[in-house]
């Protein structure tokens, strides 16, 4: 089944239930695809679809600190019982050591000596990273490897 099935199967399970945020984190996550589908008129594969539901977690992950300066507890919730459901169709993460290694491996394979080269080390690693690890981490890590 492919990861978009899985998505359509899954809304209709959380509408079946009355799973509200369920329902809502993947109906966002269907629709941010289908938005992508149409605007590059090509139909998207797992891994593309992957990387839109990291985006989707990404944003709000990045609101979440928003929510809670208002101190709005049901906001802050929901918005963390979403980012759960979403991580779910993504695949397991790396750990920082997983990261590590990738990153020593494409400073060797580049030959990166210097914070001058981060862009290189970038590209090289984030194919083998994306939708594994958040971006930031991954540059902290290169930073302080190359640094």
């Amino acid at each position: 089944m492919s990861l978009k099935d899985l998505l359509l199967q899954d809304l209709k399970d959380a509408m079946k239930d009355g799973d509200s945020i369920k329902k809502t984190a993947v109906q966002m996550a269907r629709s941010a695809v289908l938005q992508v589908e149409k605007d590059t008129k090509v139909t998207l594969d797992d891994d593309g679809i992957v990387e839109i539901i990291a985006k989707e977690v990404k944003k709000r992950m990045d609101t979440l600190p928003d929510f809670e300066k208002s101190g709005r507890d049901d906001l802050i919730d929901n918005l963390k019982a979403e980012i759960e459901v979403l991580k779910k169709y993504l695949p397991q993460q790396l750990s920082e050591a997983e990261i590590e290694n990738i990153v020593r491996n494409a400073i060797t394979s580049s030959g990166a000596t210097s914070a001058k080269d981060i862009g290189k080390v970038m590209q090289a690693v984030m194919p083998e990273t994306r939708g594994k690890a958040d971006g930031k981490l991954v540059n902290q890590i290169v930073k302080k490897l190359l640094g």
